[in-house]
């Protein structure tokens, strides 16, 4: 519940900025409500649950499966409706950004990734802690997923893409907070060092050339 209300009041103050109509924000909001009830429903089911069958059973495992597969539907249809009202006003946005700022370099491209595992490696060694390849700090796979993901959006310029692969960076990022191999500020340092890096390296070749 904690998550939603955060992402819920994230969407909401963007909602506000980007100025959307009433019938938007009315639809979003709805969405949000939504997913609120879903996530409240499924806990009373397992409270429930817990209480009748406070043993492991098999139909205990189905309905709180299902009880949370409600939450996760309901997730998705919010996430569609909130990407269907926003992305008219984000995307633009987002585009003029990337015009700003992108660079298309084939080797800028090569070189920033290589600078990024050279200097994760680098790290690693100054902090003493875990292997050039696993572990340690900071994260090496957060680091050159950043790196690829800020690649991408540089040199194709275009909003939807460098959105699914900002996306694809953040889920290679979570797995190895799921896998335990890495905390949290290890994933966010990897991140924010790969991003950072490869923006300074296209931006120099983007001048320079």
């Amino acid at each position: 519940m904690r998550n939603h209300f955060i992402c819920a009041i994230v969407v909401l103050l963007c909602a506000l900025f980007l100025r959307i109509s009433p019938l938007e924000f009315a639809l979003l909001s709805l969405s949000i409500l939504f997913v609120l009830f879903a996530e409240l429903v499924n806990t009373a089911i397992e409270a429930v649950v817990d209480l009748i069958s406070p043993d492991y059973h098999p139909l205990a495992k189905v309905a709180k499966d299902t009880a949370a597969g409600a939450v996760m539907m309901a997730a998705i249809g919010s996430a569609i409706i909130g990407y269907l009202i926003l992305a008219k006003y984000v995307l633009p946005l987002y585009a003029k950004v990337l015009n700003m700022f992108g660079s298309t370099s084939d080797i800028g491209t090569v070189v920033s990734v290589l600078i990024v595992i050279i200097v994760v490696i680098f790290l690693k060694s100054i902090f003493r802690k875990g292997t050039p390849l696993q572990g340690g700090t900071p994260s090496g796979h957060a680091a050159i997923a950043f790196s690829i993901a800020t690649s991408v959006s540089l040199n194709t310029k275009d909003p939807l893409i460098s959105l699914l692969c900002m996306s694809m960076a953040v889920m290679v990022s979570h797995s190895r907070l799921l896998m335990r191999i890495h905390t949290i500020k290890e994933v966010i340092f990897g991140g924010i060092t790969g991003a950072v890096i490869t923006l300074i390296v296209l931006l120099s070749f983007k001048y320079l050339s």
